[in-house]
């Protein structure tokens, strides 16, 4: 499969995986969740392969680019209803 079509497969499947590293890792930090989503994101496009075909001709900064990804899908979750609590969302009980 060429980079592109396995390259968007993975960053289709990060809010997925976003949730996934966030149910395992939740009293872990920040940082270490990050880290593990990059890990797996990195795995599933074969980064190193690829790196090493040429296809990615600047690793650290391809890397920086997942970072940034990774960091909008956890700002969108986190500002969307599956972040917020239920009482929240619903608004004060009537009395």
């Amino acid at each position: 499969m060429d980079f592109l079509k396995l390259f968007l497969r993975g960053i289709s499947l990060l809010p997925s995986l976003v949730q996934g590293v966030e149910a395992l890792y939740g009293a872990k930090s920040g940082v270490q969740k990050k880290d593990a989503a990059i890990s797996i994101v990195s795995s599933s496009i074969n980064m190193a392969g690829a790196v090493s075909t040429k296809q990615i001709a600047d690793a650290p900064r391809f890397t920086a680019g997942l970072n940034l990804i990774v960091d909008g899908v956890v700002e969108c979750l986190n500002a969307s209803l599956w972040a917020q609590n239920p009482a929240t969302v619903a608004g004060p009980a009537a009395s």
